[in-house]
């Protein structure tokens, strides 16, 4: 019985990434944000990066590969989490609400040219919204990983890469494989052979 529903879940998260694999649209989607992100480095940009509890991880997660390395060693990316620093989110948290948790910091932080990518399975996060529209008054790129409703997230970001799941777990899956899709993309294009 236990086997039976690993064996699901597995398929399941398979599944999904057939669908994305099959969507010649998502994959287009992915290849352009991917190289708007060469492009925000080659210019001497950064990315933002957020998102809320899964996400947040998945956002320090893809920071890290740009800020480190992903595949080889090469001189780092400026790349910022905005969901790492306790006493930045907590001030702001108290001061203004959790909703501006992001936007706050995309004010302090984000100059034109950057890119936002903020990451939400429904599309519905009201603190990445919030972001969203800070960054639209800044002239920073945005970027939205969502599942496949997108929620208002859609309407908003520049690009949205939604996930064709429902399914919280399943969409988070593709969201960490988009981000590294995108960093190995950057990293190959900057300081690789290029394509």
């Amino acid at each position: 019985m236990i086997q039976k529903y690993i064996s699901d879940q597995v398929k399941k998260s398979i599944n999904v990434k057939r669908q994305l694999l099959a969507n010649n649209e998502l994959i287009d989607l992915i290849k352009e944000v991917s190289l708007k992100c060469v492009e925000v480095y080659k210019n001497g940009n950064k990315t933002l990066i957020a998102g809320n509890g899964g996400s947040a991880a998945d956002a320090q997660h893809i920071a890290g590969e740009f800020v480190s390395k992903f595949y080889f060693d090469r001189p780092g990316l400026a790349s910022i989490a905005l969901t790492t620093n306790t006493s930045i989110m907590t001030a702001i948290g108290n001061d203004y609400g959790y909703e501006k948790l992001f936007s706050r910091q995309v004010q302090a932080n984000g100059v034109k040219g950057d890119m936002f990518i903020g990451i939400s399975t429904s599309g519905n996060s009201a603190n990445v919204i919030e972001a969203l529209k800070e960054c639209k008054e800044k002239g920073i790129i945005t970027v939205g990983l969502t599942g496949e409703k997108g929620g208002k997230m859609a309407e908003i970001c520049d690009y949205c890469i939604k996930v064709p799941s429902n399914e919280t777990p399943r969409i988070q899956e593709a969201h960490i494989l988009i981000g590294h899709i995108i960093c190995a993309v950057v990293e190959e294009a900057i300081f690789g052979k290029g394509f």
